[in-house]
């Protein structure tokens, strides 16, 4: 029961602005797969701020437009270039966990990759305390930064 109060609580009063966005070289798939966790209420409040409706992550009246509006923002402010070259990302969708939304998307047809360009600004034009985290796997070695708003851009070489 404490378990649960702590976490209504977090949610409400998360004390940080953060992101984490893992992006994986699948190579038996030949595919990127990208995953981004963001404090749901961060995202509905930047989601109803930037489209100007109410956004309801959680429980949507209309999930088809919670998707649209998920997939237009993060494709807006998360992109990503596979040895140069920008990459399509395919929505596939979302799901809540505790305090967080987590997005899926997955670019297929990419058979190798030696250097990702990373740009992120997820929730930067509400949030200037923002702060995004970004692992990035390619071969079974992972690579780490952290992007503190207003830095957006990081490059990463396997």
């Amino acid at each position: 029961m404490l378990h649960l109060i702590f976490i209504s609580w977090l949610s409400f009063f998360h004390p940080f602005f953060v992101s984490v966005t893992e992006i994986t070289h699948n190579a038996k798939n030949q595919s990127v797969e990208v995953s981004c966790r963001i404090f749901y209420d961060d995202l509905e409040h930047t989601l109803a701020k930037q489209y100007k409706t109410h956004v309801d992550i959680v429980k949507p009246g209309d999930k088809t437009k919670v998707n649209q509006l998920l997939t237009d923002y993060i494709k807006k402010h998360l992109t990503i270039k596979a040895d140069g070259k920008a990459l399509n990302l395919s929505y596939v969708g979302y799901e809540i966990q505790e305090d967080a939304a987590w997005v899926y998307f997955e670019v297929k047809g990419i058979s190798k990759v030696k250097k990702f360009q990373v740009h992120d600004d997820i929730l930067f034009t509400e949030h200037p305390e923002q702060i995004n985290m970004l692992h990035v796997i390619v071969a079974g070695e992972r690579k780490s930064t952290k992007l503190d708003n207003p830095e957006r851009d990081a490059a990463f070489e396997f």
